[in-house]
């Protein structure tokens, strides 16, 4: 692959995680909240493992974690 295309998927990876979690932060439902915020943090992990930013790989990461646990636990209590 091309490196400068490279670098362009990439940081459309960026843009969309921003994006993505700049919505799950505007939306009332609190389902669809966390679905944007894990799927942005995904996105930026993976533009940060682009990066190769270990403090920024391991901040996506638990965050991630974070939102995915809150999710889970939000079901449970759902049901």
């Amino acid at each position: 692959m091309n490196n400068n295309m490279e670098i362009i998927i990439f940081k459309i990876f960026g843009v969309v995680g921003l994006v993505l979690l700049c919505i799950g932060i505007t939306v009332k439902n609190r389902d669809t909240r966390d679905i944007f915020s894990i799927l942005g943090g995904a996105a930026l992990l993976i533009y940060s493992i682009y990066l190769k930013d270990i403090i920024f790989i391991i901040l996506q990461s638990v965050y991630i974690l974070v939102t995915i646990f809150d999710y889970i636990k939000l079901k449970q209590i759902k049901n």
